[in-house]
């Protein structure tokens, strides 16, 4: 009977991790910055702040369909054609991961990842969103009030 409370701490433990997860803007930030993107190739926080909010509302269970038969996945919107599984397509896998690993709250394997492919000739540039909705602007109001 005492290992119901354990079994029960562990599972919700689990489920906290795996779960998605719609995040708020400067908690989001703060993971980030935790995670070391600030700064990371040139890009301030702020612009990863944007770029995330752009494309996934900052909600890591967010999957777009593309033309090409692809899926776009979790905060960042990786995409399976080149950098993660999904099962469906003989595709690169850069990342090394599993699509549906994007979709959940822990992040850390996103990041790993976005920062593998901010490595590449387009930088940020790489997610069209950011080039339409953060690139040249003032972004710095993404981390307005936040304590980091």
């Amino acid at each position: 009977m005492k290992c119901l409370p354990l079994l029960l701490q562990f599972l919700l433990c689990f489920a906290s991790r795996t779960g998605a997860k719609v995040f708020e803007r400067c908690e989001l930030a703060k993971m980030l910055k935790n995670y070391g993107l600030d700064g990371y190739r040139g890009y301030s926080l702020a612009n990863w702040v944007c770029m995330a909010f752009y494309e996934s509302g900052f909600d890591t269970k967010m999957v777009r369909p593309q033309d090409n038969g692809s899926t776009s996945n979790g905060i960042f919107q990786i995409n399976s054609y080149l950098w993660c599984e999904d099962y469906k397509h003989y595709t690169p896998n850069i990342c090394q991961m599993h699509c549906s690993d994007l979709l959940t709250s822990y992040i850390r394997d996103d990041v790993a990842c976005a920062m593998r492919i901010v490595q590449g000739p387009k930088g940020l540039g790489a997610w069209k969103m950011w080039k339409k909705n953060c690139e040249g602007e003032d972004v710095d109001i993404w981390l307005k009030g936040c304590e980091l």
